[in-house]
């Protein structure tokens, strides 16, 4: 049964017959690639879809599907459904890792499986221990000395009596939100110690507005970790706390003075409100709006955002092995996952950002005119990012069988589908430059030299995400991708393309565009025998002072068949590997990211009416 939203909700003047008319789909820059749903700000509508694609746009519910979701999607005429095989999207609560393998290939959910390896206070403090442990606190100092209870009981004692009688600590349940459980103590008596608990060394010396501390919520985006995508919003929520700071340890239990969370700081008769983005007043900022205070004192706002985006980078990367882990373990396609982090950061006295926590389900309420201002263009921005396709009707068929898990409820039970796989030329590739030890960048250049049909729709399906950004700018892959590479606990072919990419193209975006244009006219992001696009065809020689002399580099060796049919593709090639350092193990290379098919109505519109965007592009 469909089900419309409710009147009360929907009954806003965002969804009155006014504003500008956007078309239903975003076409793509390039051709034979399908258009993307669009989705409208408050002041503008969406035309209709034809009645068999408007069929189409469910939205699963959740009991945490805010308010501005739910006004976003109905702009984009979506309606809501309880059947758990037929929605596109829904945005919920995370799941088990094993419940993500009910959801098909076209539906997307707002979590990844393992994003909570960040998201649970305890467990991004390990992790990011583990990080600082293995590349020093030159690189990672940038979160405060954390003891996980009651694990690390006997280590925490020994830096409580090495701290001396003065330090402050604050204590935190390691998977609590809204400030619930928080509490700074100075005596080892105020120490729950049998309980679960965070404890880290508090920041005592905050910068100070007015005299009052304060946060940063920034909003962080992904819309995929292989390749690994990272956008940043570039507004944010500044939330002060509703007395003014102390130092005094006779202060400690006041919570409108220490913690900043806006659910405890509302309920102090002395919280004052602020429904604009531009003013600098009341106990809740915009981020904008900070800058642009701290510039006129003369600070230096866009080295700050820089750290801040650094801290934002490592923090990710420190999920990486997890969440691709689980993806390539529970997910059909990964197409079906995005997430929105809310990261809570401060600043000290000097103005160095600090990563408090990381949030997997940042609060999207909007109670105030300042709230709608942030996150409904956010919101707005995310849903177009994430790049909803429409998919083939024969996919959204009911499933015969049913799961018993918390995912069958969402999904409707877990009929397989098999991941297509990539070509076994594509796979040889990549475990050529993947067994490269100490390969430098004219080596790791030629990865460009001949590009496959997966490195072309990788790409391609990159570009076209980043001219949908909105306001939130991309900061990986970017200009400086390659100073992050080394952090990954296991390198990725996919990164690695994406950063040779930005090396060549990231300050010509236009001629990249127009270099894929001319491939994807071609269909060679659709598959091609085309020997010029076969990298196995292909011999890399390498750059060196000494041209007699054998690189200490893997080679790969591989022998061809003819091609009898295109769609055998395990018999395309008989391969011999060779090499002197080890290959990685092929079958971990990871399949296709290919996206759900286009339905066959679409498709004929795709490449006819919606010709490829003639854009302004960055650099």
């Amino acid at each position: 049964m469909t089900v419309i939203i409710t009147d009360e909700e929907l009954m806003s003047p965002e969804l009155e017959d006014e504003g500008e008319l956007k078309p239903a789909l975003v076409p793509s820059l390039f051709p034979l690639t399908p258009p993307t749903l669009y989705f409208s700000t408050a002041d503008q509508r969406v035309e209709l879809l034809p009645p068999d694609q408007r069929k189409l746009l469910k939205w699963k519910m959740s009991t945490v599907t805010p308010n501005i979701v739910k006004h976003t999607i109905a702009r984009s005429h979506f309606k809501v459904t309880k059947k758990s095989h037929d929605w596109l999207g829904c945005w919920g609560h995370h799941m088990k890792s094993p419940g993500f393998k009910a959801i098909r290939e076209y539906q997307k959910l707002n979590h990844f499986p393992g994003s909570f390896q960040i998201g649970r206070k305890d467990r991004l403090w390990r992790n990011l221990s583990k990080m600082q442990a293995q590349f020093g606190k030159r690189e990672f100092s940038f979160f405060p000395r954390s003891f996980v209870l009651p694990q690390d009981i006997k280590l925490l004692r020994k830096a409580w009596e090495d701290s001396g009688s003065r330090q402050k600590w604050i204590i935190k349940p390691p998977a609590s939100a809204r400030g619930i459980g928080i509490q700074v103590i100075h005596k080892w008596s105020q120490m729950p110690c049998k309980r679960p608990l965070l404890v880290q060394k508090y920041l005592h010396k905050p910068y100070l507005i007015s005299g009052n501390k304060f946060d940063l919520r920034i909003y962080v985006y992904v819309t995929s970790y292989d390749p690994l995508r990272v956008y940043i919003f570039q507004d944010g929520l500044v939330r002060f706390a509703s007395c003014k700071y102390s130092s005094s340890m006779k202060s400690l239990g006041n919570k409108f003075m220490h913690l900043t969370n806006y659910s405890v700081n509302r309920k102090n008769t002395d919280y004052q409100s602020n429904d604009s983005d531009k003013a600098c007043q009341g106990h809740k900022w915009a981020l904008k709006a900070l800058w642009h205070y701290l510039g006129c004192k003369g600070v230096n706002t866009t080295l700050i955002w820089e750290k801040i985006k650094d801290i934002v980078m490592k923090t990710i990367i420190a999920s990486d092995p997890y969440v691709n882990t689980l993806v390539k373990l529970h997910l059909r396609s990964p197409y079906s996952c995005h997430e929105l982090f809310g990261f809570d950061i401060m600043l000290d006295e000097n103005l160095k950002p600090w990563v408090l926590e990381v949030n997997i389900s940042p609060s999207l309420h909007s109670n105030t005119a300042l709230d709608v201002a942030i996150k409904g263009q956010m919101i707005r921005d995310v849903l177009n990012l994430a790049g909803f396709l429409l998919p083939q009707r024969e996919e959204v068929l009911p499933s015969s069988s049913s799961a018993g898990s918390s995912a069958s409820s969402l999904c409707g039970g877990t009929r397989e589908r098999s991941r297509p796989e990539i070509s076994t030329d594509e796979k040889v590739k990549r475990a050529f430059y993947l067994s490269q030890r100490f390969a430098d960048q004219d080596f790791f250049s030629s990865v460009l030299d001949v590009m496959t049909p997966e490195d072309v729709r990788v790409l391609a399906e990159t570009e076209d995400e980043l001219s949908r950004k909105g306001e939130f700018e991309r900061v990986f892959p970017s200009h400086c991708s390659s100073r992050y590479l080394r952090f990954f606990k296991q390198p990725r072919y996919l990164n690695i393309l994406l950063n040779q990419w930005e090396t060549k193209y990231g300050q010509n975006r236009r001629e990249g565009v127009r270099v894929l244009r001319s491939l994807c006219q071609k269909g060679v992001h659709l598959g091609t025998t085309d020997p010029a696009h076969l990298w196995s065809k292909s011999t890399y020689v390498p750059k060196s002072d000494h041209p007699g002399q054998e690189p200490s580099r893997s080679s790969v060796v591989v022998s061809h068949r003819t091609r009898s049919q295109p769609d055998q593709e395990e018999n395309c090639f008989s391969q011999e590997v060779t090499t002197t350092s080890s290959l990685p193990d092929l079958s971990l290379l990871g399949s296709s990211t290919s996206s759900p098919s286009l339905s066959p109505s679409l498709a004929t519109e795709s490449t006819a009416s919606l010709p490829p965007r003639d854009e302004e592009f960055e650099g």
